[in-house]
């Protein structure tokens, strides 16, 4: 991928590439919209008109091409270079271009008819890049002899010469307001000039290698800037100063271009590929087109490595979650996919459909493994125990089952709902479930045997979601008479009523350290309680249309949600303030965090499953809730000492803690990496879910 623009409403992009076409995309969605063939060689540079009716591109073939933007008919060539064209770009009026060539000269062309109007001598050598200035009356080159040229574009008389860089320059810009000019250079620097006198104002140092391409946001605050060490940098352009770097692609950046709005990077890389980036965050927007249909679940795996994503397209999908790759399409359900979920050692994942079955695949392969046949209606939901030896399903028929996670057998059928099971969770222990239903209740159920051990009953409308303290002790449910309740996960008591929002609660979650308790509502605003008092303590208002997903980040310091507004958001756990929002295609319909917290994976209803890649978030210690068991027999006349045991997230490793440990931030004792353990325990024997995680230290 050679060069990339946006429209100027922002609404698409255009890209070049070296296998000779320039392709129009959706910038919302990444839809790829048109394909514009006609150059005999490799496409260099392109530009869309002002207003947004025409592209230009630039060649190998020593062409310029006009092509009608909508439908990507070719309009005219425009020849005259005697060797490569290497850069393009309209006037302000849309009425000129000009075009720079490995022939040394730039030239002004009549941009509808496609005659020459002057050709601009000077450089000595191949000239890499031009623009014009915002009030069209000026004309800025980059050359390979090191040097910037300022041009009168009306007379095409050379007004100064820019001299400061060691090495060839290869891009060049105005600022939005004409009064500085930035250069990117092949002496790994950008340089600062004044429009007018061409004196020399700032030189901006921190790429590893030849800068490429820069450009300025549309308010002229900040600099962005591609490089063959194949990142972007983000720069203050009044300072100077480094804001971020923008790492991802795995080859050199060879164009970038801000959105018209300044909310949006994109980037075209060697790798043959085009990437989306937050400006403010410099946070990667890679979104993984493939879906048909809706995605409405999506989970990492233990390890962050892949995703899977889950749609009404009746297939699911893996992801690389490092490059974005598609891996593989698993497809054999004959209708939609409600759930998906990884086994806890990240080898198999097991999906729940609407044609009444589960389904067991190979994570690495993809392959299917088993279908779980039982249910008489759609599968609503499915979940690993923490051992990873069964699985529980709910479904619309009003029941849950238990299956063996190896061979797929059903174990039990748990009944007891008068209507369909929408939600359903182990413990962290692994001994005990709860279940959310259509009939107004939550039911706890003892999960070796499938017995019922408490009806939760307080909602008046139907319960759709529910999830257990990080202890174990507690669970908290969503429903739709706009409440969440807290109950105790061993009595079936209720503990709190969480009142305040004024429309269905569609989703909540505790806080890694079981503090706090976030809930997402069809108000159109997220609310935080204190999970120990069911107290309300802030209203976090900003989307536009209802809230359909939320999540704590693995730290505890952030809450990602996503709307029907098109967007997800960030939030500060603390506060509630929103911290950063990205664009959705569609209706946001699923997120998940990487066990890491630095990436979310988001899905909407257009069938789209978005990487965002937080780069210059800064996260904390994930937290962990550590595992008090004693292992050995009680002796009446000896007293033994409890042990605590704690799994990395970070290296999936087990190991043994001092009890001053917990509560405290510590090393991981096999990665090193820093993890911060809860103050309480879970009360049970670790070796179990160690064993599930293939990852075991060594017991006394």
């Amino acid at each position: 991928m050679q060069a990339c623009a946006f429209s100027p409403d922002g609404n698409r992009i255009v890209s070049g590439s070296d296998d000779k076409t320039l392709k129009v995309w959706d910038a919302k969605t990444g839809a790829e919209l048109a394909t514009l063939a006609g150059h005999r060689y490799g496409v260099n540079a392109c530009a869309l008109s002002p207003d947004d009716t025409r592209i230009v591109s630039a060649s190998d073939d020593s062409t310029l091409k006009c092509w009608e933007a909508q439908t990507g008919a070719e309009l005219t060539t425009l020849s005259g270079h005697s060797a490569i064209v290497t850069a393009c770009a309209f006037s302000p009026d849309g009425r000129r271009i000009v075009s720079a060539s490995v022939d040394k000269t730039l030239k002004v062309w009549d941009a509808q008819t496609g005659v020459e109007l002057a050709t601009l001598v000077g450089h000595e050598k191949y000239v890499s890049a031009c623009a014009f200035s915002p009030d069209g009356r000026r004309i800025v080159s980059a050359s390979h002899d090191s040097t910037l040229k300022l041009w009168d574009a009306q007379t095409t008389a050379e007004l100064a010469t820019l001299a400061g860089h060691t090495d060839g320059v290869g891009s060049c810009a105005f600022s939005p307001d004409g009064r500085r000019i930035v250069s990117a250079s092949w002496d790994k620097t950008l340089k600062l000039w004044d429009a007018q006198t061409g004196a020399e104002l700032a030189t901006f140092a921190g790429h590893g290698k030849e800068v490429w391409t820069c450009a300025f946001s549309a308010d002229g605050r900040r600099i962005v800037s591609g490089s063959d060490d194949n990142t972007l940098k983000l720069w203050d352009a009044r300072t100077g100063a480094e804001l971020a770097t923008l790492a991802g692609h795995t080859s050199r950046v060879q164009a970038c271009a801000f959105s018209p709005d300044g909310r949006r990077i994109v980037s075209a890389s060697g790798d043959k590929t085009l990437k989306l980036w937050g400006a403010e965050t410099g946070a990667e927007l890679a979104g993984l087109a493939g879906h048909t249909n809706g995605v409405w679940a999506c989970a990492f795996s233990p390890d962050g490595r892949r995703i899977v994503s889950a749609s009404w397209d009746n297939t699911l999908k893996l992801w690389d979650a490092e490059t974005g790759a598609e891996l593989a399409i698993l497809a054999g359900h004959g209708k939609k996919v409600f759930a998906c979920s990884f086994s806890p050692d990240g080898s198999r994942v097991v999906s729940a459909s609407s044609d009444g079955t589960l389904k067991l695949w190979d994570a690495q392969t993809g392959a299917e493994l088993a279908t779980l046949v039982g249910h008489k209606k759609y599968v609503c939901a499915c979940a690993f125990s923490p051992d990873g030896r069964r699985i529980v399903s709910g479904s619309d028929d009003n029941t849950l089952k238990l299956w063996d996670a190896q061979t797929g057998a059903e174990l039990a059928t748990l009944a007891g709902h008068t209507n369909g099971v929408w939600a359903c969770a182990f413990c962290p222990d692994g001994r005990r479930m709860v279940s959310a239903s259509s009939d107004q209740t939550l039911k706890l159920w003892e999960a070796q045997t499938g017995a019922e051990l408490a009806t939760l009953v307080g909602h008046t409308m139907l319960v759709i979601s529910c999830a257990f303290s990080p202890d174990g002790r507690r669970v908290v449910s969503a429903s739709y008479d706009k409440t969440l309740k807290l109950w105790d996960a061993e009595t079936g008591a209720e503990l709190a009523t969480l009142a305040g929002h004024t429309d269905w609660a569609e989703a909540c979650a505790f806080s890694p350290d079981g503090s706090r308790i976030v809930s997402a509502s069809h108000d159109k605003t997220l609310k935080l309680w204190d999970a120990q008092t069911g107290a309300e303590l802030t209203t976090l208002a900003g989307h536009t249309e209802l809230v359909s997903a939320c999540a704590f980040s693995p730290d505890g310091r952030r809450i990602v949600s996503a709307s029907e507004d098109n967007t997800v958001k960030l939030w500060d756990a603390q506060t509630g303030v929103q911290t950063w929002e990205y664009e959705l295609g569609g209706n946001g319909t699923a997120t998940a965090w990487s066990p890491r917290g630095g990436d979310l994976a988001v899905g909407d209803n257009l069938g789209h499953i978005v990487l965002l890649r937080l780069q210059n978030f800064s996260f904390g210690p994930v937290l962990v809730t550590p595992w008090q068991h004693n292992s050995h027999r009680w002796i009446p006349w000896r007293r033994v000492h409890s042990r605590w045991h704690f799994g990395c997230p970070l290296c999936r490793v087990w190991s043994e803690v001092a009890a001053s440990a917990l509560g405290a931030v510590i090393a991981c004792p096999h990665c090193g990496g820093s993890v911060k353990l809860n103050p309480f325990t879970i009360n049970a024997d670790w070796r179990s879910i160690a064993a599930a995680w293939k990852a075991v230290a060594n017991d006394e």
